[in-house]
Order: structure tokens, then C-alpha cells, then sequence
């Protein structure tokens, strides 16, 4: 009987997989627009009065995401009233939607990669998973790789999508 032969294991690929690396954390977000009086404008005084009474604690080691859902113009200011009040609370504020702020945690995991560590390497970018990771670290990852990467393919080591090949 023959032996059976992983050739994956024997490729020398190099799977990288998002959720291995996956900024774990509770994702929050605080949408300024319930604050606006007549859903138009941010009253100073309103405003701080909701910075003041507002439970800050619920935002403990999470990530934040601060914006405001409506068409309105929101002064610079008020921004850096709630940064203010998050400092040491929060794990991390983003400002933008909670979709933004999960390119932007992406964004932050792809620059803290060591380009040598996939020096002339081939990678397989894992696909598919159990937690939700934009598109655009895909596209993020790929590029920051690309210079370094002998080759690039998305997938599953079984099945990959060429991507990129030195």
C-alpha cells in the first residue's frame, strides 16, 4: 500500500489567515446625530451637557467608532470633546462609521506586518472564515506584500486563485 503524501504540507506555502490575527475586542459606536437639536445643529451647551452625564464606562476597552448618521455639520470641536472623554477609556477611538473604523483597525494590523518575514515566500491569503474582515484589507494586504512575496494567492492551499507570481 501506497503512503499517502500530503502535498500541501510539502508545498512550502504559507497560509496567511485573518483571523489569526484578528484584532480581537468589542466594537462600539457613537453616532452623534441624537445629539442634534432639531436633527440640524449641535448646541455647545446641549452638547456638553450630554459629554457630562453621558456613561462613558460602557466604552471600556473598545474599540470606538464616532460619527454622526446625519446630513449635518458637525464642528471640529465636539469630536474632541468625546476624544477627550474617551481617553483611557476606549481601546481605540476611530472617526467614521463602524465600517471605516474596521478598515481602518485593518488598515493599522497590515502595517504592523513585517514585510521580511514573507521574503520570497508563497503565500495563500486564507478566504474564508468566521469573523467579518473588509475587502479592503485584502486588497491592503496584497499590496504591502507584493514587492517581497515570491508568489500571491487567495484561497485555501488546495485551491488558490494566482494572484500575484515574481
Amino acid at each position: 500500500m501506497d503512503e499517502i503524501v500530503n502535498k500541501v504540507a510539502k508545498s512550502g506555502l504559507v497560509t496567511f489567515d485573518f483571523e489569526e490575527h484578528y484584532p480581537e475586542g468589542l466594537r462600539m459606536s457613537l453616532d452623534i446625530k441624537d445629539q442634534l437639536w432639531m436633527g440640524m445643529a449641535l448646541k455647545e451647551k446641549d452638547f456638553r451637557e450630554f459629554i457630562s452625564s453621558h456613561d462613558w464606562t460602557k466604552y471600556q476597552d473598545a474599540f470606538v467608532s464616532v460619527y454622526c448618521s446625519a446630513d449635518a455639520i458637525i464642528p471640529h470641536w465636539a469630536y474632541m470633546l468625546v476624544s477627550t472623554r474617551l481617553k483611557g477609556i476606549a481601546r481605540e477611538i476611530y472617526f467614521g462609521t463602524p465600517e471605516e473604523m474596521e478598515k481602518l483597525i485593518f488598515r493599522k494590523l497590515i502595517d504592523s506586518i513585517q514585510e521580511e518575514d514573507y521574503r520570497d515566500v508563497r503565500v495563500v491569503v486564507k478566504g474564508c472564515g468566521n469573523k467579518y474582515v473588509p475587502t479592503s484589507a485584502y486588497a491592503d494586504l496584497a499590496f504591502k506584500l507584493q514587492p517581497v512575496v515570491k508568489s500571491l494567492m487567495f484561497g485555501e492551499p488546495c485551491s488558490t486563485v494566482p494572484i500575484y507570481k515574481k
